[in-house]
């Protein structure tokens, strides 16, 4: 399994300014094609997000478990952070904004390089866009 999600919790609570979590779940409608390999086609559709301090979050499955009490319809998580200024933590109406950027950027087809996205598994995605 991999540490990359901890690593990355870890990094949020150890910056200068405390930061907040922005999770992005979406669903992922694949395009059949003929070509053999890893790469997929097709489109990602935004199901949900939450905001969250990272001390709010303790393990992947645990993300996980708690998106699937509330919906089961997703295939890949984005996280971004959003850092706060002059030691005071974003609240979850500062969040909103970025919040509603990150579900444009992916209803929109936009570049997500921007976030760190996993599948399920905890598995690191990179997705491109045409």
């Amino acid at each position: 399994m991999s540490e990359m999600f901890n690593e990355l919790l870890q990094m949020a609570r150890n910056q200068d300014q405390p930061q907040r979590m922005l999770l992005l779940f979406a669903k992922a409608d694949e395009v059949k094609t003929k070509r053999k390999g890893k790469e997929c086609k097709g489109t990602i559709v935004p199901v949900m997000c939450v905001d969250k301090l990272p001390e709010e979050l303790t393990t992947f499955e645990d993300i996980v478990n708690e998106a699937d009490s509330v919906s089961k319809e997703w295939d890949f998580m984005l996280i971004a952070s959003l850092s706060g200024e002059n030691q005071i933590t974003p609240s979850s109406e500062d969040a909103e904004p970025f919040l509603n950027q990150m579900t444009n950027d992916v209803a929109s087809g936009n570049d997500l390089t921007r976030y760190v996205i996993f599948d399920r598994q905890q598995n690191p995605i990179e997705m491109q866009t045409r």
